[in-house]
């Protein structure tokens, strides 16, 4: 696993959708602006289309999303060598995979692998709430409870966008709060899927507003400095949408 930067974690601005081919996949376009050649190409797109790969909703088809290594050059300004090198280690990290006389496809994990992955998430992150009670100062703590502000006087429901992504930076926030890098960055590649699983059930079964109670829990244990509680409250809530994938969401299948 590549060690990087918690920055990794932090939501990163919107740059423009640059339109896919019909072959690349079922109306998906990965979001890409040129690259600067001022640092290694590779490495420059190899955090570029993983970026992109993480705010693609992968599972909003069954179809299979197939990568074209000129779309991907002529978005990123530059030849396919360092395109092909940055595909190379986003394959050997699980990301992609290679289908010979067909072409190179994002990886999608199976329902069983989702469920073991938000499992996964769930002993990682609630350790990570259990070091931020330790590590965190009050005002890191403050600054979560401040996320929900725009849903005060209003359902998350009403908003679902907005919450989805206020909900999955409060996630990242927790782990960030840990100030265990060794946490962010083994839970750094399970992101990428447990985001777009989260970004996919968040409107259903009126999953937002139990979510929103649930998180204001989360925050007053973390307020408390109350160790056990805050570790029990972060992992049950993961432990329930891995329930909830398991029983509802047999389009991973």
């Amino acid at each position: 696993m590549s060690v990087q930067s918690q920055s990794e974690l932090s939501p990163v601005p919107p740059v423009p959708a640059i339109p896919s081919p019909p072959d690349v996949s079922a109306g998906l376009a990965l979001s890409l602006q040129p690259i600067n050649a001022g640092a290694s190409l590779r490495d420059q797109a190899y955090a570029m289309l993983r970026q992109a790969i993480a705010d693609a909703d992968i599972y909003q088809s069954r179809e299979e999303i197939r990568l074209d290594e000129r779309v991907l050059s002529e978005a990123l300004g530059v030849s396919r060598t360092p395109i092909r090198e940055a595909m190379t280690l986003l394959e050997q990290e699980g990301f992609l995979r290679t289908v010979p006389r067909r072409g190179i496809y994002i990886m999608r994990k199976s329902k069983r692998e989702i469920v073991e992955m938000i499992q996964m998430w769930a002993a990682l992150e609630s350790m990570a709430a259990r070091l931020a009670t330790v590590n965190a100062t009050d005002e890191e703590i403050a600054r979560l409870r401040h996320m929900f502000d725009s849903f005060r006087d209003t359902t998350p429901a009403e908003h679902i966008e907005e919450y989805s992504d206020a909900n999955i930076a409060f996630h990242q926030a927790i782990v960030q709060l840990s100030k265990s890098q060794i946490i962010m960055d083994t839970i750094r590649n399970i992101f990428i899927h447990v985001r777009a699983i989260r970004k996919m059930t968040i409107s259903q079964s009126d999953r937002a507003s139990r979510s929103i109670v649930d998180h204001l829990r989360i925050i007053e244990a973390l307020e408390q400095r109350d160790t056990e509680l805050a570790e029990k409250l972060v992992r049950q809530h993961s432990l329930d949408l891995a329930d909830y994938v398991q029983k509802h969401c047999d389009f991973l299948d």
